[in-house]
């Protein structure tokens, strides 16, 4: 289990909190005994951890997005060898929560990290029978390097496009920032970009009060002034 020095560390080294860094140090120690489970090879990592943990954006995240193929049952068994397997490092866990939902499956975990708890939420769609994946090796600050499974680029791009186009939170639209930045759009999902330009337009949001809490320090100057900065990223492509 990481120590209190180590958190302590790697929270002046991100520029974050330490509550972000157990949290990620949770999220990989999750995501690394989860993908050695022989059921887990139809279950795709997603989202914006995903983002985050295979394509380096700055922004820290809360919960696990997967999309699967597979039923509840499985799931579940697979949470719980996953929970089991983590306590024989040392760090105490628990299944709060496990439930089908109307689009897939919906689990809440905890973690006792150095006296600390931690909880994540996982979520599970349905996965669409043209979806593809591919299996990615992860190297960070928190664990030995392990592999994964998770959908395409392209796919989890195209999934954050309509999560911003249906709802729009402040991290949706910076996960489109760091998208854009890293060029990570395929020129059919550039089109969508107008739309995009115009739903920002219409809106109203309070980008400094969620995304201070996720991102490093050095990241504040962007989002003190993020909607300019994200018109400027869009108007290269519009």
């Amino acid at each position: 289990m990481i120590t209190v020095d180590n958190i302590r560390i790697l929270a002046t080294k991100h520029q974050t909190t330490e509550l972000n860094i157990r949290r990620e140090y949770v999220q990989h120690l999750f995501l690394s005994w989860l993908y050695r489970n022989p059921d887990t090879t139809k279950l795709c990592f997603k989202g914006g951890t995903a983002l985050r943990i295979v394509y380096g954006s700055p922004r820290f995240s809360e919960d696990l997005d997967f999309s699967a193929a597979l039923e509840p049952r499985i799931l579940k068994r697979s949470i719980l060898w996953t929970l089991k397997e983590i306590q024989r490092e040392g760090v105490k866990t628990q299944l709060l929560e496990a439930k089908t939902t109307s689009g897939g499956y919906l689990a809440i975990v905890s973690f006792l990290i150095n006296t600390y708890q931690v909880t994540i939420q996982l979520e599970v769609s349905a996965r669409n029978q043209s979806s593809q994946s591919e299996v990615i090796t992860i190297i960070s600050d928190f664990i030995p390097s392990y592999t994964l499974v998770a959908l395409t680029r392209q796919q989890i791009v195209e999934e954050k496009i309509q999560a911003l186009l249906s709802r729009g939170k402040p991290r949706d639209y910076y996960d489109l920032y760091f998208m854009l930045r890293g060029n990570l759009l395929s020129d059919e999902q550039k089109r969508q970009l107008p739309t995009i330009t115009k739903k920002l337009q219409k809106v109203h949001i309070f980008f400094n009060r969620e995304l201070r809490l996720f991102l490093p320090k050095s990241h504040w100057p962007v989002i003190k002034n993020f909607e300019q900065h994200l018109y400027q990223e869009l108007t290269r492509y519009t």
